[in-house]
């Protein structure tokens, strides 16, 4: 959204900004032939009894007269959707970068690889690069780079398939396994080596995230909020579309943003540090991230998110941790695209499915236990990785026998969630989420730093004084703008389930039952938007029960203990393999962006778009 358009007062209609490009629609001017003509957009004359007079273009007219002649317009209108939807607010180089990545692009790329090797009569096997045989003339043979393709899913996306073909996630995880491991690699193309799932990672992101927690409270009892740690109340960053907000129209907020990488971000940089080790050769990784929401294009176009940040070297082109992110739907497209027909794909497991041969990934996988069996099933999780949960859930632990309390908001998408201790009513901790761009204006409000009002005593104010009006309790108040120790926010109304790449009601994927059922419920909901994302929030959910491959499913105590273990034991061993410490691995940093909206000065062409695309290690 650009900083030009008012955000504080966002609500369903705003006026535009002087710099908005959304088109307004206005009539078309009659010509000569069309004076007195009914009007294609009216349906009268615009000049009613003008068509048999002669026209005289030096006519004398009065201005009552031009305004009382001349077709009105309607004050321009400009809705939510229209400027969340609006490429006018995004800068040329992000257009570029987010037009680059696309299921044409994933089959573009496949389709350039020469496919597996074959040495000695047999296919090349990963892990197994031998050094290049000699040529016929004894000249050794020039070294070709293996490039060595992988898939990321997310759950939402699952969800947003199981919803629509009445199938568990289970069985969806293994039909696309089907589809980017052996369909698509018909008839001699290249397919991927790899399909893995983003929620083991998202296990080691919800511990990072209480960590965060724990060490921004321990600064403030301390010696306050300090610039190496998000000031409170801490906000997640696993939205982009909530980040790229921030950076462009709020970037005195962003010292309250979590510098905690997301799943899809963290599974890159695992991916690009660990996997060309041990695969014993010069390879390449080309990492395809399929996620729900168009916004996490741009967050694997970040410069923050190549190699370059976690990397000493500088002599090399930085290569992005994520090379290609594509929508749920552009997953259905790349079948297509290979006349894969995804419906009719086999829903039993993949039996020739293997691992990336990384020890500390193997060792996160045998034993993590999955976070979302240990909380409280009355508890609402969210539907963006239950980060809030899972924070209160560790700080829980560290408070035995304290007891959570949930309170609903304004509306079901903003939940408030309190610690209290033992004693049931003394206040250990308050969290919120914030699911929707209209509900987390307030929040942002908040904390928005005040501004010096010239006025008798705002000196004083500004310096700390105490002034006499100001009652003691008010002034022992937190220096932070908001009561809330952390805040999940997510820009998409009903979480990451509801994202701009999901598949929605009228797609035709969606079989006749399920149809069925929606329309259905839809008459009960008044909403048929409303209807489709409860199915798919159900599919999401039910894959806390089905899944099984995520880890054992331990209640209580234990097996939160156990889980947090295992993830601080692969903590170690990746920063023990990579030889690079865990603030370069697991975090990031954000920065204000000034948008170049209105300033002709500041356009930048596709040409210099690309050349950017480069610099940042487009890999394109």
């Amino acid at each position: 959204m650009s900083a030009i358009l008012s955000a504080d007062d966002l609500n369903d209609f705003i006026s535009p900004g002087v710099a908005c490009i959304k088109p307004v629609e206005t009539l078309p001017a009659a010509s000569q032939s069309e004076v007195g003509m009914p009007c294609p957009y009216l349906g009268f004359p615009l000049w009613p009894g003008r068509a048999n007079r002669d026209t005289n273009p030096y006519e004398v007219t009065t201005e009552d007269q031009v305004a009382a002649t001349e077709a009105k317009l309607q004050a321009a209108q400009i809705s939510l959707t229209d400027c969340l939807a609006c490429s006018g607010c995004v800068t040329s180089a992000e257009a570029v970068l987010v037009s680059l990545q696309s299921h044409q692009e994933v089959l573009h790329v496949l389709d350039s690889d020469s496919g597996p090797f074959v040495q000695a009569g047999r296919d090349f096997e990963i892990g197994s690069i031998a050094a290049p045989t000699a040529r016929d003339n004894g000249a050794p043979a020039p070294w070709k780079r293996r490039r060595v393709f992988i898939a990321s899913v997310s759950p939402q996306t699952k969800a947003s398939l199981a919803a629509a073909m009445g199938k568990s996630t289970r069985e969806i995880g293994n039909m696309i396994d089907r589809l980017l491991l052996e369909s698509i690699s018909a008839s001699g193309k290249r397919g991927f080596d790899f399909v893995l799932d983003t929620d083991p990672l998202l296990s080691v992101c919800l511990h990072l995230a209480a960590k965060e927690v724990e060490a921004s409270l321990a600064l403030r009892d301390a010696v306050g909020n300090l610039s190496s740690s998000p000031k409170l109340p801490i906000l997640t960053s696993e939205c982009p579309g909530f980040v790229c907000y921030l950076e462009k129209t709020h970037p005195a907020v962003l010292p309250h943003l979590s510098r905690l990488k997301s799943p899809q971000a963290l599974l890159g940089t695992l991916l690009k540090s660990l996997l060309p080790k041990y695969l014993d050769g010069d390879v390449d990784v080309y990492h395809v991230a399929v996620m729900p929401c168009f916004d996490k294009k741009l967050e694997a176009s970040r410069a923050e998110f190549t190699d370059a940040a976690w990397k000493d070297s500088e002599d090399v082109a930085p290569m992005r941790d994520v090379d290609c992110v594509i929508t749920t739907r552009e997953l259905l497209q790349l079948a297509a695209s290979r006349d894969v027909d995804f419906s009719s794909l086999s829903t039993a497991p993949l039996s020739s499915k293997k691992i990336p041969p990384i020890p500390a990934f193997k060792q996160l996988l045998s034993g993590a236990c999955n976070p979302a069996s240990e909380r409280d099933l009355k508890l609402q999780i969210g539907t963006s990785g239950g980060y809030l949960v899972s924070i209160l859930q560790e700080m829980q632990l560290r408070h035995p026998g304290s007891t959570i309390i949930e309170k609903r908001g304004r509306n079901s998408d903003v939940v408030e969630f309190v610690l209290l201790s033992i004693d049931g009513e003394t206040e250990i901790l308050k969290m919120a989420r914030f699911y929707g761009f209209r509900n987390i204006q307030n929040l942002v409000r908040k904390l928005k730093p005040a501004k010096l009002r010239m006025l008798p005593g705002a000196a004083a104010r500004k310096l700390g004084t105490k002034s006499a009006r100001t009652s003691g309790s008010r002034a022992a108040a937190p220096s932070y703008g908001s009561d809330y120790f952390y805040a999940e926010v997510m820009a998409c109304p009903g979480g990451c389930t509801n994202g701009g790449g999901q598949l929605k009601p009228d797609d035709s994927l969606i079989v006749d039952a399920v149809a069925q059922e929606t329309a259905e419920a839809a008459v009960a909901l008044k909403s048929e938007a409303k209807a489709w994302l409860t199915k798919v929030d159900e599919a999401y959910f039910s894959a806390d029960e089905e899944n099984p491959g995520i880890g054992s499913k331990i209640i209580g105590d234990k097996g939160a203990a156990a889980r947090i273990s295992n993830v601080e034991e692969f903590l170690r061993r990746w920063v023990n393999d990579s030889d690079v410490r865990l603030e370069r691995l697991a975090y990031t940093t954000y920065r204000a962006v000034e948008s170049d909206v209105g300033k002709p000065s500041g356009e930048m062409t596709t040409l210099q778009a690309a050349e950017l695309a480069q610099k940042v290690g487009g890999g394109w």
